[in-house]
């Protein structure tokens, strides 16, 4: 992720140093999926013919093997299978990548253990397994209850399908989330509400709502399909928001909504800049040290990344974080949390003094984006519906 720097008084002269390192995580990816979708900018690729799940789950082993000495020690608090389509692994492989996660690193008692499932009658079928293997969170990608939006999605199950996999999901799990997005090609505001409604029949625990992005280097940026214009998807979203405010959801996150006590513990660790170990093809890493922060970014292709796994080299590139990028991208994370942050966080996920971004946080609160007080910080209603003009003000101009 590209940063650009901050240029308050005096930052490039405060030393890091932390007393204690934040949270940790371990994200795992797995990199395959049917058929891409022309949405998606994750790393993921067309499997075609027979998963190389053996090789793979080895280089799995191997790159988390080469990494306990960057987190020697340290409580694994969360665990997130993310892909691609983690579903397409079966049972078996999902409970010999935990028994190895387990063997090598203390996991938290109790951790939340989320696999990302696509609705397919093939990956339904393996739910159960996918339980027995010690996962406790699924989170299934529906995104409509519309046959023609999934189409247009370039989806590869029908709305049936997605209503059979949460019935099935929730015989085996207590928690569950649905993905679902809005403002698709052609959408009305009737279908969007239509389409939450259908989810909200299942009560699911947590939802998470997405806004359709023609996200940079995907089809639908290449040849982008008509979509609602942005005072249609905001009063999408507006609707979406207050119906599910009436069925007791809470918005604690630009896009997430939760039943009490139903918050992901995973996500909130990246929005409250924790730390998080990424392994697996194309994934990301963010860990701190006493004196320094780096991030880490394994081999995109799995065929690659499974050959310099075996080497000893699934890391492709590391760098270390400097005080700016610390600043901006704290900020970039801790915003998107609805009910803000204490401003101790900042300090203690930084280790640098809230002062150097005084004049930022003014000059927020000036334009009616941010709020301050008791300690705390938190983006305004305006804030929230204009984040991206929220976090320009913590960016430096490009020379």
């Amino acid at each position: 992720m590209s940063t650009h720097p901050l240029h308050p008084v005096g930052l490039h002269q405060q030393p890091v140093a932390f007393r204690v390192p934040p949270p940790l995580v371990l994200y795992i990816h797995i990199p395959w999926c049917v058929r891409k979708c022309p949405y998606c900018d994750f790393n993921s690729h067309e499997a075609r013919g027979t998963l190389p799940e053996r090789e793979y789950i080895d280089a799995l082993a191997r790159d988390l093997e080469l990494s306990l000495p960057q987190i020697w020690g340290r409580k694994i608090h969360s665990v997130f299978f993310g892909g691609g389509t983690p579903s397409l692994l079966s049972g078996d492989g999902i409970t010999e990548v935990l028994r190895q996660v387990r063997m090598l690193l203390p996991l938290e008692h109790n951790a939340e253990i989320t696999l990302e499932a696509n609705p397919g009658t093939v990956e339904a079928d393996k739910f159960a397994a996918f339980r027995d293997a010690g996962v406790n969170r699924l989170s299934l990608g529906i995104q409509s209850f519309n046959d023609a939006h999934l189409r247009a999605l370039g989806r590869i199950h029908t709305a049936d399908e997605a209503r059979r996999a949460i019935d099935i999901a929730q015989r085996h799990f207590d928690n569950v989330n649905l993905d679902l997005m809005y403002a698709l090609p052609q959408q009305t505001l009737e279908q969007a509400v239509r389409d939450v409604q259908s989810a909200l029949q299942f009560k699911p625990q947590h939802l998470s709502c997405y806004h359709l992005t023609l996200e940079p280097n995907t089809l639908f940026a290449r040849q982008p399909p008509q979509v609602p214009d942005d005072d249609a998807s905001f009063e999408m979203q507006q609707y979406i928001e207050e119906m599910l405010a009436a069925h007791g959801y809470e918005h604690y996150e630009t896009s997430a909504f939760a039943q009490p006590q139903k918050r992901s513990r995973h996500n909130l660790n990246y929005w409250q800049f924790g730390d998080y170990l990424g392994i697996g093809a194309g994934a990301h890493s963010k860990l701190s040290f006493h004196n320094r922060v780096i991030r880490q970014a394994r081999y995109k292709q799995p065929q690659a990344y499974m050959e310099h796994a075996g080497k000893g080299a699934s890391v492709q590139s590391e760098q270390q974080l400097g005080k700016d990028d610390l600043a901006f991208e704290f900020m970039m994370n801790a915003l998107r949390l609805n009910g803000g942050f204490d401003e101790a966080l900042f300090q203690e996920r930084t280790s640098l003094p809230l002062l150097l971004i005084r004049r930022e946080l003014e000059e927020a609160e000036r334009k009616g984006l941010l709020s301050r007080g008791s300690g705390h910080i938190a983006p305004t209603e305006m804030g929230r519906r204009f984040l991206n003009d929220l976090l320009q003000i913590f960016l430096a101009p490009e020379d």
